[in-house]
């Protein structure tokens, strides 16, 4: 029933599902495998799992940013655009899940320009088989902040991913101290080095600096996939959509949570669909 739902799902949009419920043949001379990376930011080496599509030559590779603190960090996608060919990277800033350092929000920025820069090292690339110029990022929650910000000043990524993405500058600007303390409180379990405090406070002091609408001019030649959910964040998505103008933008918006618990299929095909669109 699931396969027809996402099938049925999808031809609404006009588009055909791929194959994602089968797995590719195995190569044996060029096996799918995962490898475990290291990356140079600001004098720490915050952690990295890449999965590497089976197939000789060079890939196209998908980044993927994680939220705050990132409890749901959209592994099943990263399989699933292995499946279909592409590199699947993922990452934890500084001060999270067990990479070195401090948590902090502009730091989270730092490290994307960090791990595009490694993926981008010759060196680096030959040995991953990564494809330089077909390099997306993606982005879930503050990790579509994160993505937001790194594209509009990198225009040598291929494309852009946002899923149900956070307006951190919003939120400072918005949301009273004493609230967003008390929010921040709640993703404090795999953090080290900050407070609650401290988080509230950096994210009112750079509001302006760290808001969508701040980002959305370097946007305008990006191609740009936004997905939204009933989560109250849509409005903000909505509203960096419209700034950015222009036709290289594809929108969809589902009903469900802020981390597509019911429709995991669904945003996987909406992605790969998309992915495999791209010129």
């Amino acid at each position: 029933m699931r396969t027809l739902f996402v099938a049925f799902s999808l031809a609404a949009f006009g588009q055909t599902p791929p194959a994602i419920f089968t797995d590719p043949p195995h190569d044996a001379a060029n096996p799918a495998k995962m490898s475990v990376e290291h990356i140079p930011s600001h004098g720490a080496a915050i952690n990295s799992v890449v999965y590497l599509a089976a197939g000789a030559g060079l890939h196209p590779t998908l980044v993927i940013c994680h939220g705050l603190p990132g409890n749901e960090k959209n592994l099943d996608l990263a399989q699933a655009v292995r499946r279909a060919g592409w590199n699947a990277v993922t990452f934890n800033y500084r001060g999270s899940w067990g990479s070195p350092g401090s948590f902090r929000f502009a730091q989270n920025l730092e490290d994307a320009d960090a791990v595009l820069a490694y993926f981008r090292d010759p060196k680096n690339a030959a040995r991953l088989q990564v494809d330089t110029t077909k390099i997306v990022l993606a982005g879930h929650s503050m990790g579509g902040w994160v993505t937001v910000h790194t594209a509009s000043h990198d225009p040598a990524l291929k494309g852009a991913i946002l899923i149900s993405a956070w307006d951190a500058g919003k939120e400072g600007a918005t949301t009273p101290a004493a609230k967003l303390e008390a929010k921040m409180a709640d993703d404090m379990e795999s953090l080290t080095g900050t407070t609650p405090k401290a988080m509230a406070q950096e994210l009112i002091a750079n509001s302006k600096r760290f808001s969508f609408a701040n980002a959305a001019e370097g946007l305008r030649k990006t191609p740009l996939l936004a997905l939204t959910s009933d989560d109250g964040l849509a409005d903000d998505t909505n509203a960096l959509v419209k700034a950015i103008g222009g036709t290289k933008v594809t929108v969809k918006h589902a009903a469900t949570d802020h981390g597509w618990s019911d429709r995991r299929i669904e945003l996987e095909s909406l992605i790969l669909n998309w992915l495999s669109a791209l010129k």
